[in-house]
């Protein structure tokens, strides 16, 4: 019992560690894409952050055997070039708060993709948490007045919905293989990924790389904090939580994130808009005390 809830608040740390770090990073990736382009920061960000986790795997003796390639592939694929690269698309053409909160739709994107892939059904109060969920998107997106970052924030939805694929992806994966080492779990999907966003970054025209000191600051926060050590936080998370949890966990981001781009880069939110986040943040609230209710009456964790 004391073990088992030892593990459930060590998972819960890594997660409000995790929600810091990739919440204040949104304003770290749009002031860095003033000097880079977004794919070439996330081919930066993917590819040495992938090399910092297989340097951790040589020095710690682990294994770096490749299990399953096809579905590392795909996982690596979903990951980094559907949810990094995208996202620092949608950075480019739009804010980076609203960003934040519409790739951050990911739980609510889990939790309707968690129903025929893991089995977790939605019922009861959960519907309200959909229907707040799509209220909100769709009164950020304001369809009755179309604004110039509409594909923007098609692409921070995108975006969140490929993080929620990859999120069930892992799940299943790690019900297949208990044992599997979670750096490596985390290597060799970001290597694998971190690839075809390598190959996008040069096909892509774009201006020169302005080699500042911030930008240099800003991808080696990306590879080390963001990257590397983040992605561990969020699968050591993931392997001791249901799904749907630890996706709710991380969703004290997008509020940091909508916080700091608006002290720090003066993005003011308008009514709708601030309704609209509120909506969505209220359904993440809610799925996340919904779902914790089976762990906290049963004291058990999950497979």
């Amino acid at each position: 019992m004391d073990q088992l809830v030892k593990q459930r608040s060590q998972a819960l740390t890594a997660l409000l560690v995790l929600a810091i770090i990739w919440g204040y990073n949104w304003v770290v990736m749009k002031s860095a894409l003033h000097y880079a382009g977004p794919f070439q920061f996330a081919a930066m960000r993917t590819f040495f952050g992938a090399l910092v986790l297989f340097l951790v795997l040589y020095v710690t003796r682990r294994s770096m055997r490749l299990t399953e390639f096809p579905t590392m592939l795909v996982l690596g694929l979903l990951q980094n070039v559907g949810f990094t690269g995208v996202l620092m698309w949608a950075l480019v053409e739009g804010g980076a708060g609203k960003t934040a909160v519409l790739t951050y739709t990911m739980p609510f994107w889990t939790l309707l993709f968690a129903w025929p892939l893991l089995g977790e059904r939605v019922h009861g109060w959960q519907w309200l948490a959909v229907i707040a969920a799509v209220m909100g998107m769709v009164l950020i997106f304001d369809p009755l007045h179309i604004r110039a970052d509409a594909f923007s924030m098609v692409l921070a939805v995108i975006s969140g919905i490929s993080w929620a694929l990859s999120v069930i992806m892992t799940k299943k994966l790690h019900r297949r293989h208990p044992e599997l080492d979670l750096i490596n779990l985390t290597a060799w999907p970001m290597l694998l990924g971190s690839l075809p966003m390598v190959a996008i970054a040069f096909w892509v025209p774009a201006p020169p790389i302005l080699w500042t000191t911030y930008l240099i600051g800003a991808v080696l926060f990306n590879v080390i904090l963001c990257g590397a050590f983040a992605w561990l936080l969020w699968l050591f998370a993931l392997q001791r939580l249901p799904a749907g949890v630890a996706s709710m966990g991380s969703m004290l981001a997008p509020v940091i994130g909508v916080v700091a781009a608006w002290i720090q880069l003066n993005e003011v939110p308008d009514q709708m808009e601030i309704t609209g986040m509120g909506l969505i943040i209220f359904s993440l609230v809610l799925i996340s005390v919904l779902m914790m209710r089976p762990v906290n009456k049963t004291n058990t964790l999950p497979p």
